[in-house]
């Protein structure tokens, strides 16, 4: 089974400026083939992960989809700011 939460934690810290204050935490669903998972970061550090339009949290989004298909779930990623 992939840790979901150590690959995403592993995509995004690079990305971040305060790489301190970067957390990621996996949350229940409703849907047993989902998986929510929550980024927490600075409001600056929050703005860089979603990126010009959502380009760069769709990058992330779809990189994350890749490495679920392999357990069949489908990768929810949520954004917040401290």
């Amino acid at each position: 089974m992939i840790d979901y939460e150590k690959v995403l934690l592993d995509l995004v810290k690079p990305m971040v400026e305060d790489k301190t204050n970067v957390s990621v935490k996996q949350m229940d669903s409703l849907d047993d083939n989902e998986i929510l998972l929550y980024v927490y970061a600075n409001s600056e550090d929050v703005a860089r992960l979603i990126g010009r339009r959502g380009m760069m949290a769709s990058s992330i989004r779809q990189m994350m989809s890749v490495a679920s298909r392999k357990e069949d779930k489908r990768v929810t990623i949520k954004f917040e700011s401290y």
